[in-house]
């Protein structure tokens, strides 16, 4: 049965900044009700004669929406008077998925979260289970960890960067940024024998040492980008065209930056000077001497900025964990918590019917349940697992930086104009396949 909601005035009075963010909540959930509800009938203001308010459907296929995020905008000609974001286009049901896989089964399928970054899912989920059961993983796999996902961030912001200002229109920063996605592609290549998906981590440490020959590269790399990403801030921080297009755009101050839920960038964007790395240190990120990068203004040239300076810190940590690699070994030396080396297998029966009970029975936890999350290049990555005593996990939940920073997205562009949208979720840098997990 169809049913009639009113809206409530126009733009003026979301965008007044003294309203607290309680009441701006309450006023946008009757517009939210209107737009979710594909019964309602919008009726028209009393004085709006040439209907000027009308409800537009960005995506789920549009170009800019970084996947398949669709976008209900409330429009009073072109200004947003609210805006819906609609996930759900690409759910895979992945934590249902890991309660039938054994935790080193669902290893793969943490690659295709966060595509971008997929050494960070490894390593996420793997810390997690380590944490569960009481694991110490050496610390030469610790300091490979730490340097894969160091470059994996580098690589996510480089897209985030690019594609944000390809959507506001600088094409060349692009093309800059991918052809330096392509070395550090092969970076992975050589250290993982995958370039894109590559489930590098083992519970325990990890599949493969670091040769000499990829330290190498990856320092005359680390010296070649160093020189690229002074040449692209010279190139764009200072562009006006760019500046004026970005500054004031997308604005979320730190109160309603934290009372939402960002995290990473976009919350240091905003003045929060909240890092894991150095609030609750994982890994060896304590012995490296970098910088939390924060700023104050909350917009779009903000977030953009912060990128550009995490990708010179991790720059920082990356040189200072080479110059520190130690020798050693890379995964547990115990059968019943980690995979032993094929060389032991062909030659070794014990070694065999570990590695047999390991693919068969599964990773053998106590019963519990732990969080462990970590500053993934777009925020906070948590993995909350329950355990029963079994192989499988019997519950697993995924705290994905993507869904909970895209609560900020109807805040962010509501008074703006449509062509903000773009920008707004650039400067977001969602991917969709970790947000419809």
């Amino acid at each position: 049965m169809k049913h009639e909601v009113e809206l409530i005035d126009g733009v003026e009075s979301l965008a007044k900044p003294k309203l607290d963010t309680a009441t701006r909540f309450e006023k946008r959930k009757k517009i939210y009700q209107a737009l979710e509800d594909r019964d309602t009938t919008v009726l028209v203001d009393d004085d709006d004669p040439l209907e000027s308010t009308m409800v537009l459907n960005m995506g789920p296929s549009h170009p800019a929406t970084h996947g398949v995020l669709r976008i209900a905008l409330k429009l009073d000609g072109e200004t947003i008077v609210a805006a819906v974001p609609e996930l759900g286009y690409l759910h895979r049901a992945m934590e249902k998925l890991a309660e039938n896989k054994t935790y080193h089964e669902w290893m793969p399928y943490s690659d295709r979260l966060d595509y971008m970054s997929p050494y960070s899912n490894n390593t996420a989920l793997c810390l997690a289970v380590e944490k569960l059961g009481d694991f110490k993983v050496p610390e030469r796999a610790q300091y490979i960890r730490t340097i894969a996902c160091e470059i994996a961030r580098i690589s996510s912001h480089l897209l985030s960067i690019g594609s944000m200002l390809m959507d506001s229109g600088a094409v060349t920063i692009f093309l800059y940024t991918f052809q330096e996605r392509e070395e550090i592609y092969d970076v992975f290549d050589m250290l993982t024998g995958a370039r894109f998906t590559v489930s590098h981590c083992r519970i325990g440490g990890v599949a493969s040492d670091i040769s000499q020959e990829c330290v190498d590269f990856i320092k005359n790399w680390l010296k070649e980008f160093k020189k690229k990403l002074s040449d692209w801030r010279k190139l764009v921080d200072r562009n006006r065209i760019f500046i004026e297009r970005l500054e004031g755009v997308g604005y979320i101050s730190k109160e309603d930056a934290i009372a939402i839920g960002l995290t990473g960038p976009n919350l240091r964007a905003s003045g929060v000077a909240y890092d894991i790395r150095r609030a609750e240190p994982y890994m060896i990120y304590d012995r490296f001497e970098f910088n939390t990068p924060v700023l104050e203004n909350g917009d779009c040239y903000s977030r953009y900025l912060i990128r550009m300076l995490e990708m010179e810190e991790s720059v920082k940590i990356i040189e200072q964990a080479l110059k520190q690699l130690p020798k050693g070994d890379v995964r547990i030396d115990n059968a019943k918590q980690a995979y032993a080396w094929k060389g032991e297998i062909y030659h070794s029966m014990e070694a065999l019917i570990h590695d047999f009970m390991m693919t068969h029975e599964g990773l053998q936890l106590p019963k519990g349940e732990i969080y462990h999350a970590i500053e993934a290049p777009k925020g906070e990555l948590g993995f909350y697992i329950q355990s029963d005593g079994s192989g499988f996990p019997w519950r697993l939940k995924i705290r994905s930086p993507s869904f909970c920073n895209l609560q900020a997205l109807p805040q962010m562009v509501e008074g703006g104009m449509i062509s903000d949208v773009v920008v707004v979720i650039g400067s977001l840098d969602p991917v969709m396949g970790e947000a419809d997990k």
